[in-house]
């Protein structure tokens, strides 16, 4: 049996953690066409007969502008040290950046055995995929696949690729678990994923969810969730909420949805919208928030 962990790295928005979602074929991570929607490392498990693949979906790479920021890229460059291989994620609609050639040509000289996907083909001109992937030539011992997530395009065969760089070894996890993350944290994810959708880029990076209650009545049919939106500014909070608070409503509504799919059950939510300034710079602040440097080790 193959079995080993794969950490998935790239620059922000690279399509991470939907490649992973799909490849997985559950919700294990929020997705948005934002950068740093990834705060965490998630791990996303694919179990069959033969083989379990755990995928560490990283905090995408970016220059760190504040302590959450720092911490975030501190724990990618930890999920790197120990894995079985390395999967790189460069985002083929947005085109190959020198960058993006410069961190591959790192983590693949690093001795982990690395991968390159090469994703959103779908998205980009036919014409465009052989000039960028021409720009790879000269980075030996990594191959490239050019990949969709959404549309299932050769997804068989990065997968198979994989599998080729997996040790053989015992499963990590029960065949039954598809993620190391709780119900509750993925019901905090879901939260912020809807604010990331549906708030201006200032305001989402500012935001945190703590979960005040997460509980099933005793029919088991329906969960009552009650939880702050804690932001930075007094004038996010105010976006946030919206005039006549439509726009928490259309958030609030969008994120119920989201969370009974997830939980197959029906949802009872309560939100709160806070303020503390400058938590993303505050360490008190962040591991009260569940950011504690420990957190990214």
């Amino acid at each position: 049996m193959k079995s080993g962990v794969v950490a998935v790295v790239g620059r922000a928005n690279a399509g991470k953690s939907t490649l992973i979602n799909v490849l997985v074929g559950e919700k294990v991570a929020i997705v948005s066409p934002k950068p740093q929607t990834t705060r965490d490392r998630i791990l996303g498990i694919l179990t069959r007969d033969d083989y379990q693949i755990v995928f560490e979906d990283t905090p995408g790479i970016y220059k760190a502008s504040t302590l959450l920021n720092a911490r975030m890229q501190k724990s990618t460059e930890n999920s790197v040290k120990d894995v079985d291989l390395i999967l790189f994620v460069i985002d083929g609609h947005e085109g190959v950046l020198d960058s993006d050639l410069e961190m591959l040509k790192k983590y693949s000289s690093q001795g982990v055995k690395t991968i390159c996907a090469f994703t959103k083909i779908d998205i980009m001109p036919k014409e465009k995929l052989y000039s960028e992937l021409t720009k790879f030539s000269d980075i030996e011992g990594v191959k490239v696949i050019p990949v969709s997530a959404r549309k299932g395009k050769n997804l068989k065969e990065l997968l198979n690729e994989i599998l080729n760089c997996l040790p053989e070894g015992e499963p990590l996890y029960s065949d039954d678990v598809i993620s190391n993350r709780s119900e509750k944290f993925m019901i905090a994810e879901i939260m912020r994923e809807k604010i990331l959708l549906l708030c201006d880029k200032e305001i989402p990076h500012g935001v945190a969810i703590i979960i005040n209650e997460f509980s099933l009545r005793e029919d088991g049919k329906v969960y009552d969730i009650n939880l702050d939106v804690i932001c930075e500014k007094y004038n996010h909070k105010a976006i946030i909420i919206g005039k006549q608070g439509k726009k928490l409503k259309e958030i609030c509504t969008f994120a119920r949805q989201g969370m009974e799919k997830f939980l197959d059950a029906k949802v009872f939510l309560t939100v709160y919208v806070k303020v503390k300034e400058g938590w993303r710079n505050n360490p008190s602040k962040l591991k009260e928030f569940g950011y504690s440097d420990e957190n990214f080790n």
